[in-house]
């Protein structure tokens, strides 16, 4: 998506990376650049509302379950693998059949 202006901060760049900025867990720099990326680009600005929506919703529907610490491990070690840019199996080869 790109709204078609020219932006100190790539329209791409943003969208790739909305939800670290919606987590806050993205360097301060980084979190004004995209602040005063959303003040110009009405477009972003859209997205981001209903991206932080959408965050909303679903953590007042399902916020209060807790979830296991194996699930976790599997989602953040998955995380890693595609930051780092290493292939990412289609299905756990780990798990057992109940739990594909």
């Amino acid at each position: 998506m790109s709204c078609g202006e020219p932006h100190e901060t790539d329209c791409s760049e943003v969208l790739d990376h909305l939800y670290e900025f919606l987590d806050s867990e993205m360097p301060a720099a980084d979190r004004d650049k995209f602040q005063q990326h959303f003040e110009e680009c009405s477009p972003c600005l859209e997205k981001y509302g209903l991206e932080q929506a959408v965050k909303k919703l679903v953590k007042r529907c399902c916020g209060h379950d807790d979830v296991p610490i194996d699930l976790r491990a599997k989602v953040m070690g998955r995380i890693d693998l595609i930051r780092s840019g290493q292939a990412v199996p289609e299905h756990d080869i780990t798990a057992t059949p109940q739990e594909s």
